[in-house]
């Protein structure tokens, strides 16, 4: 596959990752989709889908909260396997190179939301004030696609075809003593992800469930998908115990307040079904 066709399938990458900005979410963002795809577009799909794996785990905390905004990884993801895979490199050097490439398009993405987002959002506003819904649909599919999908997609199809020789050039003159230590980062990088997850999900009342999945995984050896799958029992039982309180609630809370209302002594667990209304 030539050079400039390979730049226009993984723009195509790109702007599909990208979709969900007008179309709405569908995780086709996330490295193990994207990196995938770039593997695939490369010829290696193996390699692209553990390359993918490795850099999920590295940005499994990135979520954009308020103001901060985290990396943009769908062009990081691509680009860096495209790389990665192109020179024949391994997965140590796709992290590293992905990592910066997403923080730089992330300045591209936002420049895109402060110069051209905003004719956008004020022409969705008028169509607003007039009560012209079709407009307000055209406004938000136009937006996503001139402010986000296409810039994105540029980015990256530009970047593989003036860049790729450059970026090879490059990593021939990388030491192996460098590469190695981008092998022992790229194991801590993970762990970094987690941390950033747990930073936004750990609190008092379920601090006690990552004590318990740790021991599980330490101390009595159960593979990780083990620990998944007695995390989500634990999580059903949790839910289904609470979907039945608060069932039970609601009942004991409709027949106080028809008791209120008829002056009737019913019971906690009867309904007076003629002055139910459903």
């Amino acid at each position: 596959m030539s050079i400039e066709l390979t730049a226009i399938f993984l723009a195509l990458i790109a702007m599909l990752a990208n979709g969900e900005y007008f179309l709405g979410s569908s995780m086709l963002s996330r490295p193990l989709v994207t990196c995938t795809l770039a593997g695939l577009v490369m010829g290696d799909i193996t390699q692209g889908i553990i390359i993918g794996a490795t850099l999920e785990l590295a940005f499994v905390g990135s979520f954009s909260i308020g103001a901060s905004i985290p990396p943009e990884i769908i062009s990081g993801s691509i680009l860096g396997t495209a790389f990665a895979i192109g020179a024949g490199k391994s997965t140590e050097i796709a992290l590293t190179l992905g990592i910066p490439i997403a923080s730089f398009v992330l300045l591209v993405k936002n420049l895109c939301f402060l110069f051209i987002l905003p004719y956008f959002v004020h022409k969705a506003d008028q169509y607003a004030c007039e009560g012209n819904g079709k407009g307000m649909d055209r406004m938000n599919l136009l937006g996503g696609f001139f402010s986000v999908n296409l810039p994105i997609g540029l980015v990256v199809g530009l970047s593989y075809l003036f860049g790729s020789s450059a970026i090879n050039d490059l990593l021939e003159m990388i030491p192996k003593f460098i590469i190695d230590g981008l092998g022992i980062a790229t194991g801590l990088l993970p762990a970094f992800g987690f941390a950033m997850l747990m930073k936004i999900m750990i609190k008092k009342t379920n601090v006690t469930f990552f004590v318990l999945g740790f021991t599980l995984a330490v101390y009595m050896k159960v593979p990780v998908t083990g620990v998944a799958i007695f995390g989500a029992c634990i999580a059903l039982i949790l839910t289904g115990y609470s979907a039945f309180n608060g069932k039970k609630d609601v009942i004991e809370d409709g027949n106080q307040r028809l008791n209120n209302n008829t002056g009737d002594t019913l019971g906690i667990q009867e309904i007076n079904y003629e002055n139910e209304e459903f």
